[in-house]
């Protein structure tokens, strides 16, 4: 099943009906859902009538049918990514997560580990990506908040404080992430794109 077909059904939508809802023909809904790779106006306005986001309807990919529980966003896209990486080896990725564990007082090296052990374990995956990701938005904000912080001129102990802090946030965000993907086989902490 598609994504566009997926998202129509959670939606409890016929082609017919999404058809009149987004002003796109009924033909391209089907050839979408066959496969076709939405774009410019119609992929906005699919987008917009399902209250989804663009990416969602991009790169169309084939969900197992089997599931007849109503499919979130984010299930969705963890679902055609097994789907599409049948190779996910949850174990390896959360390797991968606590690898950042280790090099957290050496950014960038809490970057570059997971991302070499991405290429190394063969686990190219969203997953791998949102977890190299997220080291990255703390790898470049973890210095800001540190200088914001001695600029305040609240003292050595204040300095030494926030240090601390911000090493055991990113000690948490992995910590936090490796329950997950036990749990959930997903991230609790994850942005909305990914930077690599």
């Amino acid at each position: 099943m598609s994504k566009l077909k997926a998202l129509r059904e959670q939606k409890n939508l016929t082609q017919e009906e999404l058809s009149e809802k987004s002003k796109i023909s009924v033909r391209t809904i089907q050839r979408i859902e066959a496969g076709t790779e939405p774009k410019g106006h119609t992929l906005r306005a699919l987008a917009q009538t399902l209250g989804v986001e663009e990416r969602l309807l991009q790169d169309i990919v084939v969900i197992p049918e089997t599931n007849d529980e109503v499919i979130g966003e984010t299930d969705v896209e963890i679902k055609a990514d097994q789907q599409l990486h049948p190779e996910i080896n949850y174990s390896l990725v959360k390797i991968i997560n606590l690898s950042s564990l280790l090099l957290t007082l050496l950014p960038p090296l809490n970057v570059l580990v997971p991302l070499i052990l991405m290429f190394a374990m063969k686990q190219k995956n969203s997953l791998v990506k949102q977890i190299i990701s997220v080291q990255m938005i703390w790898t470049v904000m973890a210095p800001i908040v540190f200088i914001l912080g001695i600029f305040l001129k609240l003292g050595r102990p204040f300095t030494l404080v926030l240090m601390i802090v911000i090493v055991l946030s990113n000690i948490f965000i992995i910590l936090r992430n490796a329950a997950e993907i036990d749990r959930k086989k997903k991230l609790y902490f994850r942005l909305k794109f990914n930077m690599i």
